[in-house]
């Protein structure tokens, strides 16, 4: 098992290869807009909302899928943002973000 240092820096190549995997599915005015400390905020926000919404302990359908309503994670984003001072981020926007987000997840299970 690798020490701590080596899953820092393991998880910061993760994030690294998430932030160019969103840059390049967003449309172009939404990648000049958002830097990469807000795409990283925006991903760690996310990750927010999961733990807290419960949604990680849902219970999956059929197929064993969870049904993620990506419009309240983006307003949720956007509320968490505003309210650390972190700007004040369009909910429509940020949504391309939460589904880029989930995309990576998604094409990335382990």
């Amino acid at each position: 098992m690798a020490d701590f240092e080596e899953e820092l820096r393991l998880d910061d190549e993760e994030n690294a290869r998430e932030v160019e995997y969103i840059r390049g599915v967003l449309p172009a005015d939404l990648k000049e807009k958002f830097g990469e400390a807000d795409l990283r905020y925006m991903m760690d926000t996310i990750v927010d909302y999961y733990f807290e919404s419960g949604v990680l302990e849902a219970d999956a359908d059929d197929e064993g899928f969870v049904d993620i309503d990506l419009q309240k994670v983006a307003d949720y984003v956007c509320a968490k943002a505003s309210e650390e001072g972190r700007g004040d981020f369009d909910p429509a926007e940020v949504f391309f973000v939460v589904q880029a987000d989930m995309d990576f997840q998604e094409q990335n299970l382990d």
